[in-house]
């Protein structure tokens, strides 16, 4: 299986995080987990069906689809070759490029695209970057209300912070808060500041170089012991930390 990533446009990577294309070119079983990042995909399926080991089909050949915001992991066991095209959105940048009601009814879900002004991929090749790059940059149409910089305040703060807090700090209520979220990044605020919070410890329990002790981590990363450090591990991984 080969995985490699294409940065967008300079003007876009405020907004997409990567272009990104998985191919399977072995016609055998293959085991597939996605952990969570808090992005919306757009994915292009540009072959043939791909299907899982009991045959069901996950996505229909020359077919895109939505992936919505994960808040658990998801596990595939696939057979056949395969070719996908992504376009990863940064959290709440999806508004900048599509106008849907909300991206709520997209969470942990995959939607079938139909009737929305899309780029047209029928193959990937030399050129796949710059094509998306201009469809995008045409795109591109800032929203009227942006939790971007809220997004990077919860970001900087690697989730150490509370909604009431954000809040305050940006004239709004946590009722109007919750609304924004849902609707330009797919869940709440809280359930966001989580999955940030969980993202910070991951790196640190992968990068521990220092040998800290699993109550070390969690009081860095803002959890209350190490119990719930790894609940919260276990929830969006499906892993112990051990195992990360």
């Amino acid at each position: 299986m080969a995985y490699f990533e294409i940065q967008p446009h300079p003007v876009l990577k405020h907004y997409i995080d990567a272009y990104w294309i998985s191919e399977i070119t072995e016609n055998a079983l293959h085991k597939t987990k996605i952990l969570p990042d808090g992005c919306v995909d757009i994915i292009f399926n540009i072959e043939d069906d791909y299907r899982t080991e009991i045959g069901s089909v996950l996505m229909k050949s020359e077919t895109t689809y939505l992936i919505g915001t994960m808040m658990h992991f998801k596990e595939y066991q696939t057979i056949g070759k395969a070719k996908i095209l992504g376009i990863r959105f940064k959290p709440a940048a999806f508004s900048y490029f599509f106008k849907l009601s909300s991206l709520h009814e997209f969470t942990n879900q995959s939607i079938e695209l139909k009737n929305m002004d899309l780029p047209l991929v029928y193959a990937i090749d030399e050129n796949t970057s710059a094509h998306l790059d201009r469809f995008f940059l045409r795109k591109l149409s800032p929203p009227k209300y942006s939790i971007l910089p809220i997004i990077k305040d919860i970001e900087v703060q690697n989730g150490q912070l509370k909604v009431s807090e954000l809040a305050k700090k940006y004239f709004t209520t946590p009722r109007q808060l919750e609304r924004h979220f849902k609707s330009s990044v797919g869940v709440s605020p809280k359930d966001f500041i989580s999955l940030v919070r969980y993202q910070f410890a991951n790196q640190i329990i992968k990068n521990n170089n220092s040998l800290k002790c699993l109550a070390e981590i969690a009081f860095e990363s803002g959890y209350y012991d190490h119990a719930h450090l790894t609940k919260e591990i276990k929830r969006f991984t499906g892993s112990a930390p051990s195992q990360l």
